[in-house]
């Protein structure tokens, strides 16, 4: 019987506060939204932040080292591996020769950007980076449908490129020289005298690949040939026969270097690097090590954003202590009526803390509920524009950890409206009004 009664008792308080916040209901919405808002900026900027620099890491595969001619070893990886833009300056083929040549690597691959299609990076690469190369580590190129690039004027699309193109195989293809958006500007336009056939399309890589046109180096050379003897004025199309060494020229070169079987680290990489690095006219990077400085870098802006995240949702605590603080002016003579009726203070105390916890409970589950759908947001958008897969789970250590924080400081704001509660004189409060 006891315990029956006190089970009764708890409802009764339960459907008490329920009421009370219903009373209330748009400055209930409102902090409770404050704190949804706060608790999932902290879980989605955790998450995105461990999930993103993981993709990153994955997205660089096999290559051990990058050489470019860019400004500095970070620019040379994002745009030699991640195609944020094209790279500033090319190199000779002859360099590329030189360093293929001066050590026995397990594989090279010549790259070379500055075209476009449709928006998207086009890339042109040797036919190691087909057959040698793997976009994730592991995980080497599958196609989806057709073949690989054999011969000149032939393109084969990253599974991204290939869905915001709508191309099918056998299609022809023009393809253009820079984009509104590069650095060639006003510039750019389209190679209207070489049609390039879709021969292939590729699986997804979960890498910055996957939005990316693949042609073959010849092809490149070509178009830019011709784009040069235009300017000599010299008529008729462009052969391989009529390239100079001028004409050949790259933007990157992959190097992968030889490991024991079963390994991907190399004990020559540190010993070639420094090597490479001594060629003043050439920037050489190791990519999992640039990543690894993006990190530290943006680290300091992650930790700007989590310090704001915090800062709201103390200010979300603060708006529930004043919305609470503010409603016991009006609540004062029902809390009196409740303690003539014969409820302790501590019981009315408990109602009032159990109040703002529900706000918080309440604040913090829809938190939850938006981080998920942010994370599906900027998971979709990192796709988009850089064709990386970012999967931004929520931690469940830190998910419990930011909840129970929320829902903690939400109890804790509900403290001084308590008190009031707990101070209320009943005699004072049912006077009759004059």
């Amino acid at each position: 019987m006891l315990a029956q009664f006190v089970w009764s008792s708890r409802m009764n308080d339960i459907s008490i506060v329920v009421k009370s916040l219903r009373s209330r209901q748009l400055s209930t919405i409102i902090t409770a939204v404050s704190v949804a808002v706060a608790t999932a900026l902290l879980l989605t900027m955790l998450s995105l932040r461990t999930a993103s620099f993981e993709a990153f890491q994955r997205g660089t595969g096999t290559t051990h080292l990058l050489v470019s001619a860019d400004s500095s070893p970070l620019t040379a990886v994002l745009n030699g591996v991640f195609y944020a833009n094209a790279p500033s300056n090319p190199i000779a083929w002859a360099k590329y020769q030189e360093i293929k040549n001066a050590f026995p690597y397990d594989w090279t691959v010549a790259t070379q950007q500055g075209d476009s299609f449709r928006g998207f990076p086009v890339a042109a690469v040797g036919p190691e980076f087909f057959t040698r190369f793997e976009p994730v580590r592991g995980e080497p190129w599958q196609l989806a449908q057709g073949q690989f690039p054999s011969k000149p004027f032939e393109i084969c699309l990253g599974s991204t490129a290939a869905a915001g193109s709508g191309l099918r195989l056998g299609q022809k293809v023009f393809l253009t020289h820079g984009s509104g958006t590069s650095r060639e500007g006003e510039h750019a336009h389209e190679h209207a005298e070489y049609p390039f056939t879709v021969v292939g399309i590729l699986q997804p890589s979960g890498s910055a690949h996957d939005r990316v046109v693949f042609t073959d180096l010849d092809s490149s050379w070509i178009l830019h040939a011709h784009d040069r003897r235009e300017r000599e004025g010299v008529e008729g199309l462009t052969t391989l026969a009529d390239l100079k060494d001028e004409d050949r020229k790259i933007t990157g070169i992959l190097l992968r270097l030889p490991t024991r079987p079963g390994r991907d680290a190399s004990a020559a990489i540190q010993q070639q690097f420094d090597a490479l690095r001594r060629d003043t006219s050439i920037v050489v990077a190791q990519p999992a090590q640039q990543i690894d400085r993006l990190r530290s870098i943006i680290g300091n802006v992650d930790e700007l954003f989590i310090a704001l995240g915090i800062a709201v949702l103390l200010s979300s605590g603060i708006s529930i202590l004043l919305s609470m603080h503010n409603s016991m002016a009006e609540r004062r003579k029902q809390i009196a009526l409740l303690r003539a009726l014969g409820v302790a203070r501590m019981r009315i105390t408990a109602m009032i803390l159990t109040e703002a916890t529900l706000i918080g409970f309440a604040g913090a589950i829809g938190g939850c509920v938006l981080s998920l759908i942010g994370n599906a947001i900027a998971s979709g958008a990192l796709k988009a524009r850089i064709g990386l897969v970012v999967d931004p789970t929520l931690d469940p250590r830190s998910t419990v950890i930011i909840v129970a924080g929320a829902i903690v400081l939400s109890a804790l704001a509900g403290v001084l409206p308590a008190i009031t509660a707990y101070r209320t004189a009943v005699a004072d409060n049912l006077r009759p009004e004059a």
